[in-house]
């Protein structure tokens, strides 16, 4: 499929099963001119294809495609558009908003737009991507049990970083830049999860604001790496630079996840431009209402949905992953709104569509990382903890506990201790049946989606007027706390409060069980001035700002020390971060967890549902002999005062607080029969 080089040129090939015929149309170097039109040759089972011997690498090309006009059927075929090949990798030119992109007479939608819009249409460039010196996908993969994932933005994460050379700032080099990967390894994070890398049209409505999709979740393009995230330096290709950034990243030991977007596409509704597939064969790509052909099934709030039970719709799928996998060196991938691909619109989500058995059985893809996020908009799209064994999924209802149990006490929408302590130990509720393990739950406070760490203890409600939308955007239930003023404060009680609100939210993320995952900036103190939808803000609400990270006395510093060390306190705890799950009612001498009241009591039913603080006891009853020896302690207080602890019996010794002062020990000292915890504190100790 695709465009495909080879000893006699170049070969095109095009899934279009409808169509009555498909021309392919040839520009000079720019893509600004259409210099020739070749009708492809040959049509065998709905594959359009032709070899053209004159082809080579760098030729820049689109289809027009001939077929029946008939939207309330399905059919939107318009040769007066010109088409981005879904296998492009490498795309000339960028979706302005024109009206002339749209496939219809913007004026009566039931006809045929006939103005032509060769010149600035989405072109693909014929491209070798293959890499002999490909080293094959998994090879970077992370132990389960050590597996530390970040969030982060190509983009943000390096625009503003004093360490990264200005011209490579923003992009893929300057991600591989050493002083960005020392830092990430200082952190103890082993798998970079990037925000979507494919190529992405901006909406039309964001371009007449003069905002752009900085997320990126609006894919056109599923082989061709976003170019706006390429330095642009000679001899460089953006994928090539994407290549070498994840070598960059391989050489340091880590893995490489990318979000992916196959739940739609950036055509939006049926009012949307034709930019490729819409035009290609509509009602092969994407799922059509069954009422009226001429809208589209919309379980993604975007306007469309990718049908991925039509086997060429799957093919395109599963070759972009392998693409990926396997000439990009990515090791996994994150799947966004991830309920659509097993979708129908009769038979809901099923965790055994053709894509999830097609990923099963694949020899490449089954050894990625696969991670789901687990909802999507359509009729039962919440389906946490129903993908197939392997998968990792985004676990929301961690994070929802989380922030319920630390920030909202003595609120209605507070949670308990029977709650904070399901999910601690992985949401067995969810993830323990089929042979899945506790680092099935993606656990996480924060992400891309939502406040970041510094704003959920700063605002107590989203400040989004600046994306366009009158505030409407954005979650409007938060679950934060503002500590008692919204927004930015110079009141030190109030800075108090919210540093050890992060610190409590940091290390129950990294002493939970599963698999947990940091959003970028959350070590550096990072804010989006309250912005919990910021998709839209290209600029410095969204970039990272570093200035103060070399200094060691900066509370950015200290944040990220922090961190570090909670890191290196999670590898030297296997206990805290098992594959296996702890066992309700362990028999005598067994590993086990055991929960205890603060004066050193087991728990009973009626404390569950009361109470802020509780002991949380690994007692792992191994042999002496054991790296793993010995039993871990972790006293939680999500309450307003400090709490006395009632140790159990054995000889403890501190390990780790996140009181101020107090994370790190150079020499552990030794703990009597009882211990203070502050408010909102965790502390750690060990036998």
């Amino acid at each position: 499929m695709g465009a495909t080089p080879t000893p006699q040129g170049v070969n095109f090939a095009l899934a279009a099963p409808t169509a009555e015929s498909v021309e392919l149309c040839l520009f000079d170097s720019t893509g600004q001119n259409e210099q020739q039109r070749l009708r492809l040759p040959a049509c065998t089972d709905g594959i359009w294809h032709g070899l053209l011997p004159s082809g080579r690498e760098g030729l820049v090309y689109g289809y027009r495609v001939h077929g029946p006009w008939a939207p309330h059927e399905g059919h939107r075929f318009n040769p007066a558009k010109l088409l981005l090949d879904p296998y492009a990798k490498e795309i000339v030119g960028r979706y302005n908003g024109s009206d002339l992109f749209l496939g219809h007479d913007p004026a009566n939608p039931d006809q045929r737009d006939t103005r032509d819009n060769g010149t600035v249409a989405l072109k693909g460039r014929v491209t070798t991507a293959s890499r002999s010196d490909a080293t094959p996908p998994g090879h970077a993969r992370i132990a389960a049990t050590d597996r530390v994932l970040y969030e982060l933005h190509v983009r943000g994460q390096t625009r503003l970083h004093p360490g990264v050379p200005a011209a490579l700032r923003g992009t893929y080099a300057g991600l591989a830049e050493p002083a960005v990967l020392d830092h990430l390894q200082r952190l103890g994070v082993t798998t970079l999860s990037l925000m979507p890398v494919q190529h992405r049209a901006d909406e039309q409505r964001l371009l007449a604001m003069n905002l752009s999709n900085y997320w990126g979740y609006n894919t056109i393009g599923w082989f061709a790496p976003e170019a706006r995230y390429w330095s642009g330096r000679p001899g460089t290709t953006p994928a090539s630079e994407f290549r070498a950034m994840a070598d960059a990243v391989h050489a340091r030991g880590m893995e490489l996840v990318i979000d992916v977007v196959y739940n739609h596409s950036a055509e939006s509704d049926e009012a949307g431009p034709t930019l490729s597939m819409r035009g290609i064969d509509n009602a092969l790509y994407y799922h059509l209402r069954e009422d009226d052909r001429a809208l589209y099934e919309n379980w993604t709030g975007t306007g469309n949905c990718l049908n991925l039970r039509e086997p060429r719709v799957l093919q395109l799928v599963m070759d972009s992953l392998r693409f990926w996998a396997c000439e990009m060196g990515v090791d996994g991938f994150r799947f966004d709104l991830a309920p659509v691909l097993g979708r129908d619109a009769k038979t809901g989500f099923d965790a055994r569509a053709p894509f999830f058995a097609a990923i099963a059985q694949d020899p490449v893809l089954s050894r990625t990382l696969l991670i789901a996020e687990p909802w999507d908009i359509g009729p039962g799209g919440y389906r946490l903890g129903e993908f197939p064994s392997g998968w990792l999924e985004w676990n929301d209802r961690y994070r929802d506990t989380q922030r319920g149990f630390w920030l909202r006490q003595g609120r209605d929408d507070a949670s308990g201790l029977g709650d904070f302590a399901h999910r601690f130990t992985a949401s067995s509720t969810q993830f323990a049946h089929h042979g899945r393990a506790p680092t099935a739950s993606v656990n996480f406070i924060t992400a891309h989606d939502g406040f970041t760490l510094r704003d959920l203890v700063s605002y107590e409600e989203r400040h989004n007027l600046a994306n366009g939308e009158n505030n409407r955007d954005g979650h409007g239930h938060n679950l934060s706390n503002n500590c008692g003023v919204e927004g930015p404060s110079d009141d030190a009680g109030v800075l108090a409060k919210r540093s050890r609100l992060q610190r409590a939210l940091l290390a129950v993320l990294l002493l939970s069980q599963g698999t947990p995952m940091l959003l970028a900036g959350d070590e550096l103190g990072h804010s989006q001035q309250g912005n919990n939808n910021a998709y839209c803000q290209d600029n410095e609400t969204t970039w990272l700002a570093w200035i103060g990270a070399s200094d060691p006395a900066s509370d950015m510093a200290r944040t990220s020390d922090f961190v570090a060390r909670l890191s290196a306190l999670r590898r030297e705890a296997p206990v805290l971060r098992s594959t296996r799950w702890w066992p309700a009612d362990p028999p005598e001498g067994a590993p086990a967890i055991r929960w205890l009241r603060p004066d050193g009591q087991p728990m009973t039913p009626h404390d569950w549902h009361a109470g802020t603080a509780l002991a949380i006891l690994f007692d792992n009853n191994e042999s002496a002999e054991s790296k793993d020896a010995g039993a871990w302690l972790v006293l939680v207080n999500a309450g307003a005062e400090t709490v006395n602890f009632t140790l159990p019996p054995g000889n403890w010794r501190h390990r780790f607080s996140t009181d101020p002062g107090h994370d790190h020990d150079a020499s552990p000292q030794a703990l009597g029969d009882a211990v203070e915890v502050s408010c909102s504190s965790i502390r750690i100790a060990r036998t």
